[in-house]
């Protein structure tokens, strides 16, 4: 019986989700540019060659991991940003947010701590481009704060880059402390709340 093109349509998408689960969980022990095409087929059963339907190259497949990694944290960003509150409220709920994706995503999130700064270049242009949308979305939201008056555009981008560079590094610290036990991860959330409180006070001084 032959398939109708809906169903090798289906088919189709569902292998290439396999792929990339079958590469994200194989990332979680090495790197990119370690990954063999072979292994990910492998681990789902197709011929190598069935790779090529899919994507055009191991690299090809890390840039949509990219794109799923950090696309997913877009919603937490503007979560984060359009707070209410004090700014000691907005940075709790911040660090809340950040360990609950965390925990979440933990195998997305160890793939973008590992290839941030890997050896494929594609790969690290893709996290580069996510990261200053990022920067951006921050930027705007930051614009809107009373804070903000008499701010340079360029100052604003940079106080964006610093908190989302912090989001990052609190991100990889709470991935580390997954398995730790309870006091481990107050203290990391503890030195998260005081790093973004010393950017917030450096903020509230920068034009004086």
């Amino acid at each position: 019986m032959s398939h109708t093109p809906g169903t090798r349509q289906a088919q189709k998408r569902k292998t290439r989700r396999a792929l990339l689960d079958a590469a994200l969980e194989l990332l979680e022990e090495q790197s990119l540019s370690s990954l063999g095409l072979r292994e990910v087929t492998r681990a789902v059963g197709i011929a190598p060659t069935a790779f090529y339907r899919h994507f055009r190259s191991t690299a090809d497949l890390g840039v949509v991991l990219v794109e799923e990694a950090l696309g997913s944290l877009h919603a937490t960003i503007r979560t984060i940003v359009a707070t209410s509150g004090d700014s000691d409220e907005r940075i709790v709920r911040s660090v809340e947010l950040i360990a609950r994706h965390v925990a979440t995503h933990p195998a997305h999130v160890r793939f973008i701590a590992r290839e941030r700064h890997g050896g494929v270049q594609s790969v690290r242009e893709a996290i580069r481009g996510q990261l200053a949308l990022f920067g951006e979305e921050v930027r705007a939201q930051l614009a809107t704060d009373p804070e903000s008056a008499g701010w340079h555009e360029d100052d604003l981008l940079m106080l964006a880059g610093l908190y989302v560079d912090q989001m990052l590094i609190t991100a990889s610290q709470f991935l580390e402390s997954l398995d730790a036990p309870e006091d481990e991860k107050r203290r990391v959330a503890q030195l998260a709340t005081r790093r973004l409180r010393l950017i917030s006070i450096g903020r509230v001084h920068w034009l004086d």
